[in-house]
């Protein structure tokens, strides 16, 4: 592949997605590969959150909750068919992706009795695992780790290797937060129910930049957040998914007045409804709720597969870059290199990686770091341009054969 500005310039100009980056907000020159951390801002998202405080808000008050109640529903339906590919009834924005996963894990186990174990990957998200633990811990079961390389993700013979017919619950990334790698969904999917056991997933990294097969595989759970790759901004509300034919079976651990039979009959006892909005439990998030919407609207004209395809150009073209330039200069991609088993973003190992980082940030380019020694680079398939990609990486090349960065400091700050 050509290393040249040009031929960069020349794949946004054949780029179907260029018009896209208008829909996000850009108030400096900052070139920004950290989309898997912290989406952009949709332009579309302040006028209408103004408008929620102003009218819905400041003038109409309480008299706005009939809307807001439907405005949840839609934009539900709307993550689930816009992003993760389901039909309507089967996802619900609420909470936290730490409070969802502790909901449906306790719900699957529960569903499992007799049932002795919860199989979860050894690097996974680290709330995955804290909290997997903990359920594990609280209910007598046993707790197993997948040993698995950091750089290549869960495969079949990991998995296979563990199951076994005490097994009652699987827990996986679809995309690991540490390299990227993007693990069979299907495949993985089939060798759980095999075993007997339900699986829940977590999409964090992967939801609006790689295709989710929920359906497909007949996943029966699944979490994720929404202010990655969907725009939604900081503490945005997260969602859940439960398969339809599973909802019935299922009953959330924590039993709040929103996922109540006739809410507004205030009785005594807890009946949940029968749908997906069993796994609610407080007040609904509304300010956070419209920012999904309109993070998802940001990614719906696009369109998931092409997005998807986006995703894998941009992070091939990162990768021919680091092969030519970062290599003789001490780098090693620590991500698979196979387009199909890697998510949207590329991560590159250094024995510097931390002070690398730094002095990148101070050059006007936000990545972010990962332990152990690792640089981890988000290109968003909506809005990060080949030319930027050029652009960044070539100012990486430059700090290195500089030496710049070991003029920053050694000692990690605590957001990294």
């Amino acid at each position: 592949m050509p290393l040249t500005r040009e031929h960069a310039r020349d794949l946004d100009a054949a780029d179907p997605l260029a018009d896209c980056r208008r829909v996000v907000a850009r108030v400096d020159d900052v070139l920004y590969l950290d989309g898997n951390s912290l989406g952009r801002m949709p332009v579309a998202t302040p006028p209408v959150l103004r408008a929620l405080v102003e009218e819905e808000w400041g003038r109409d008050l309480v008299r706005s909750w009939p809307a807001w109640l439907d405005l949840a529903t839609e934009t539900s339906d709307l993550l689930g068919r816009e992003i993760l590919g389901v039909g309507p009834g089967q996802v619900v924005i609420s909470d936290t992706t730490t409070v969802n996963l502790y909901k449906l894990a306790v719900a699957a186990v529960r569903a499992r009795p007799g049932r002795r174990r919860i199989v979860v990957e050894e690097d996974n998200f680290p709330t995955d695992l804290y909290v997997l633990d903990g359920v594990a811990r609280d209910h007598g079961l046993e707790l197993t780790r997948i040993p698995t390389d950091i750089d290549d993700g869960v495969r079949a013979a990991d998995l296979r290797a563990v199951l076994g017919d005490d097994v009652a619950l699987v827990a996986l990334s679809h995309v690991s937060y540490r390299s990227g790698a993007l693990l069979d969904m299907v495949g993985l999917t089939r060798l759980a129910h095999e075993a007997g056991a339900l699986v829940l997933w977590d999409l964090c990294h992967s939801a609006g930049a790689a295709l989710t097969p929920l359906s497909e595989s007949e996943v029966d759970l699944a979490v994720g957040c929404t202010y990655k790759y969907l725009n939604a901004g900081p503490g945005a509300p997260a969602y859940l998914y439960v398969r339809a034919d599973l909802q019935a079976q299922l009953r959330s651990p924590i039993q709040g007045w929103f996922g109540q039979t006739d809410q507004f009959a205030m009785g005594p006892d807890y009946e949940p409804v029968e749908g997906i909005e069993r796994f609610l439990a407080g007040s609904l998030p509304v300010p956070g709720i419209l920012a999904v919407r309109e993070g998802v609207n940001s990614l719906a004209a696009a369109g998931v597969p092409a997005l998807r395809d986006k995703g894998v150009a941009l992070t091939e073209y990162l990768i021919s870059l680091a092969d030519a330039w970062l290599e003789p200069l001490g780098f090693r991609l620590a991500s698979p290199r196979e387009g199909a088993l890697r998510g949207s973003h590329v991560t590159l190992e250094h024995p510097q990686a931390w002070q690398v980082c730094q002095a990148w940030i101070a050059d006007g380019v936000i990545g972010d770091f990962r332990t152990p020694d690792r640089l981890r680079i988000g290109p968003a398939p909506l809005y990060t341009s080949f030319e930027e990609v050029w652009v960044a990486m070539d100012r990486l090349r430059t700090i290195v054969e500089a030496g710049t960065h070991l003029t920053f400091p050694t000692e990690r700050s605590r957001v990294t």
